[in-house]
């Protein structure tokens, strides 16, 4: 943590004087997506780092429910002073322009990015009742009935993976919209869904207990956490691939100092030892920006995800 102090203190030493003594005062991490879920435990860990580094604290505030538009607009209405700033994934900002007909936010103009933090792989979980113990074994019990599987998603990264992987492995699920992956979990033990492809914070700690099975991962090397599983492409599915990122920004209109401070605390968070616990825990991989990096990383990811929403022939709704 010494390190990570004093990083932290040359990197305001490198920024303008009007951000030199920025935080003076509480800052919020604005989450769309419930406690305990990827988003939340990141930002925490994040957070926890930042606050032991500059002596202010940083506030966690969940905002859960529709698909992170709560949290996105919330943050895009703030005061542009770097004290509120969103803590997200692709879902509000490469995903939900391409699901929804109309945003209460605009994920380019109404924010000022600030760095890309990580970047990880889901898990293909199903309940452990369902008669399928490997990819294959799943497709072909929902081909035998099409529609009858229901599966559920508590954000875009978890919905649009299942939406192509029936794409891919030529089934056809039922969808189940929740407010948050956890709650998703949640009526998985309880018996009422099937199957999900949810992110291994949420999902390999229930397969690690028994309680869920897992049959696959989403990206295209096995996770560290979970080598025996195979990858849903190894598997049987040729060419899947679905991984999901995280990212802050803040309102448009902070200012460029502000911008740039909030970069160089974030990215030396990453580096702490509460970051390297998440990225061990839940398999995630580091991966940071700029604030320029970031705008260009989103711009690129917007356009891969209007393609595979495209290609899935799911229609906004």
């Amino acid at each position: 943590m010494k390190k990570i102090v004093a990083a932290l203190t040359l990197a305001a030493a490198s920024l303008g004087a009007g951000a030199q003594d920025f935080p003076s005062k509480t800052v919020t991490f604005v989450v769309p997506f419930a406690s305990g879920t990827a988003t939340d435990t990141f930002a925490r860990a994040l957070g926890q780092a930042i606050s032991e580094a500059t002596k202010q604290s940083v506030l966690v505030d969940n905002k859960p429910g529709a698909s992170g538009m709560i949290a996105a607009q919330f943050v895009a209405k703030a005061p542009a002073d770097g004290y509120t700033m969103l803590f997200t994934t692709n879902t509000t900002h490469a995903a939900n322009e391409h699901l929804y007909r109309k945003l209460s936010y605009d994920p380019v103009k109404d924010f000022a990015p600030v760095a890309l933090l990580g970047k990880g792989g889901q898990v293909l979980v199903v309940r452990n009742d369902i008669p399928a113990k490997s990819v294959g074994e799943f497709i072909a019990l929902a081909k035998k009935s099409p529609g009858k599987i229901n599966f559920a998603s508590g954000s875009s990264s978890s919905r649009i993976a299942v939406e192509l992987f029936q794409q891919m492995a030529g089934v056809e699920l039922l969808h189940v919209p929740y407010k948050s992956n956890t709650l998703g979990v949640t009526d998985m033990l309880g018996g009422t869904i099937d199957m999900m492809i949810t992110d291994t914070t949420t999902g390999l700690p229930q397969v690690q207990a028994g309680k869920l099975r897992a049959l696959g991962y989403s990206d295209s090397k096995r996770s560290r956490l979970a080598p025996d599983v195979p990858t849903i492409a190894e598997a049987g599915v040729k060419g899947y691939e679905m991984t999901y990122w995280f990212a802050a920004y803040a309102p448009a209109g902070t200012p460029a100092p502000v911008v740039r401070r909030l970069n160089e605390l974030l990215v030396a968070a990453t580096r702490s030892g509460t970051a390297k616990a998440f990225f061990d825990k839940t398999g995630v991989d580091p991966a940071t920006t700029t604030p320029e990096g970031l705008a260009a990383f989103q711009a690129t990811e917007t356009r891969k995800w209007g393609e595979i929403v495209k290609k899935a022939n799911i229609q906004p709704e």
